[in-house]
């Protein structure tokens, strides 16, 4: 049954795959040159809002003692807009959070002071082409961007980093990382935990030396499954514990780790409240017994203390689950013996093997200490928005789906079989403004290559080299078969079914039960043998929008392609 499926995917990729357009097929406008950057502002844009934003090299303290760490960090100041545009994060090497409102007109003039290549991705952001930090404007040291864009989303929390390709997964590690809220006047009228009770709660993991510097990944097999490290930061620092009043609190938990999935939930088991995904409310609040928090993937939390004593503590954990990294490597960590399949070995990632966290390991993310007794709290809404479900009767290719074909090559993971090219998509990646696509995101792991001119069914011909080889075949493809969160620029999408197959289903019974699949997202968590199909709107505008896995040493090595929306 396995096989079967397998095959039909992998023809369904080589059906799709016909044909590639090059630069010479776009209009000239969409590329950025050096030297020819948008370094100026628009005469006819009235912003609302204007911020002057830098990045960095700077030294802050993150650990307590001894020396202060080497950092990237984004700085800003606000120009022009409400005074709570901009919220610091002192002594942290976070960027500022940004809280924008619907409708609102944005001008950020952004400098590159750090020493290397860097450029900011608005994750989330539903913006142009030329604001949505794709890496062709990526700025040279000193040089300078200006991205003006209107706040075209509902509320919700989304966040921002460097996209700059193939330093997007040290940078982000280092710290260009910062927060972004968006309101709306729906939002303004529910009855949520505001000022103070609002509170950001970005979770990332990192790794230090006896000299209280960061520690990066070393070697190619590292990058291969991507960075876990062994120190948990919250907001930036470690060991936090947050004193909380007996009353609902809003958290905007966010995963900005390179490669760590997290599964939140309370040590002593009670349920897990969502009141928003990725960059949108939901309709309805959502409890679940944990939730599952991938990279990129952001969750609005109702924590509520209502009702628990003064001096009660509660710790909030990344519980365990199985099935997300390559099978040799879970049983590895398991401390299982295995006497077949590839000798991964060490050096497989930081915190990997030894005395580090696993990718699936149990350890406490942050403690919540309740320090005083209140009597005023909102209560759970039980609605929270409106917006179109979509289903597979909106789209307009309900029977020739967009393929995100998942493999993993050894050293080469790839999307539809193709490493990234700036100035190159396929004919399937080009897409119509104002359509519905709808688009199915699985692991193929088939050996079928397909060579360049070599006839397929209704006798379509593969141009511009084939497919490739889909993930190595059995002895690399299935055995490097690992989760993968996939981000789509642009426009969100909703996710319309899940599927699970072949023999992962008990580790998959692990983490099952921790996905929200009822709102709008841009993230979305494809774990080892399943299969997911999303409807995503192409609206407003028209140019090149990346997607990728946000497994960010993925994304480095190449894991990501673009669509052309024309």
């Amino acid at each position: 049954m396995t096989n079967k499926i397998n095959y039909n995917k992998r023809q369904f990729l080589q059906h799709s795959a016909v044909g590639a357009l090059a630069l010479g097929a776009f209009p000239k406008m969409l590329f950025a040159k050096t030297g020819h950057l948008q370094n100026k502002a628009t005469p006819g844009f009235k912003p609302d809002v204007e911020i002057e934003f830098t990045s960095r090299d700077a030294y802050v303290s993150i650990l307590r003692g001894g020396a202060k760490t080497k950092v990237q960090k984004y700085d800003a100041r606000l120009i022009k807009g409400p005074q709570n545009t901009l919220v610091e994060l002192k002594g942290n090497y976070l960027g500022p959070i940004l809280n924008y409102a619907q409708g609102q007109k944005v001008r950020i003039y952004y400098k590159n002071n750090m020493s290397e290549p860097s450029i900011i991705h608005w994750h989330g952001l539903h913006v142009p082409q030329d604001s949505d930090g794709h890496p062709m404007y990526t700025l040279e040291p000193g040089q300078s961007y200006v991205y003006e864009f209107v706040v075209m989303n509902n509320a919700g929390t989304s966040f921002y980093h460097s996209h700059s390709h193939n330093l997007t997964a040290e940078q982000v590690y280092k710290g260009l990382a910062g927060l972004i809220t968006v309101t709306d006047e729906e939002e303004q009228k529910l009855d949520l935990p505001r000022g103070e009770y609002d509170l950001p709660f970005v979770i990332q993991d990192r790794s230090f030396n006896s000299r209280n510097q960061l520690q990066y990944l070393q070697g190619m097999h590292g990058r291969m499954t991507g960075f876990l490290g062994d120190t948990i930061l919250v907001n930036g620092l470690p060991n936090v514990e947050f004193s909380v009043k007996s009353r609902a609190y809003r958290f905007r938990a966010v995963n900005g780790s390179n490669s760590r999935i997290y599964k939140l939930g309370w040590d002593d088991g009670t349920p897990m409240t969502a009141i928003g995904t990725d960059a949108h409310l939901l309709e309805k609040p959502e409890t679940r017994p944990y939730l599952m928090l991938a990279p990129g993937e952001r969750i609005d939390l109702w924590l509520d203390f209502s009702g628990r004593a003064v001096g009660s503590e509660l710790v909030m954990y990344s519980l365990p689950y199985a099935g997300a990294m390559p099978p040799k490597m879970e049983q590895q960590r398991l401390g299982k013996k295995s006497s077949a399949g590839m000798g991964m070995g060490g050096g497989m990632g930081m915190g990997m093997m030894g005395g580090g966290l696993g990718q699936g390991d149990k350890f406490p993310i942050a403690s919540f200490k309740v320090m005083e007794k209140v009597s005023d709290s909102p209560a759970l809404p039980k609605k929270l928005t409106s917006f179109r479900r979509l289903t597979e009767a909106d789209v307009d290719n309900k029977n020739q789906p967009i393929p995100i074909g998942i493999s993993m090559k050894p050293m080469r993971p790839q999307l539809n079989g193709k490493s990234f090219s700036m100035n190159r998509v396929m004919d399937f990646e080009r897409v119509e403004l104002g359509s519905i696509r709808k688009i199915k995101i699985f692991h193929d792991h088939g050996s079928m290559k397909m060579e360049q001119g070599q006839k397929m069914d209704k006798g379509m011909k593969m141009q511009g080299g084939g497919m490739g080889m889909m993930g190595g075949g059995m002895g690399g493809g299935m055995m490097m078969s690992m989760a993968h969160p996939i981000h789509l620029h642009g426009q969100q999408f909703q996710v319309l079914s899940r599927e699970i197959e072949g023999m992962r289903q008990e580790e998959y019974k692990t983490v099952s039960k921790g996905f929200i699949d009822s709102g709008w997202k841009d993230t979305v968590l494809v774990m080892p043998g399943e299969e997911i199909v999303i409807a995503k709107p192409f609206e407003d505008y028209k140019g090149l929008f990346l997607y990728h896995c946000h497994n960010l040493e993925h994304e480095d090595l190449g894991m990501m392609r673009q669509f052309y929306i024309t």
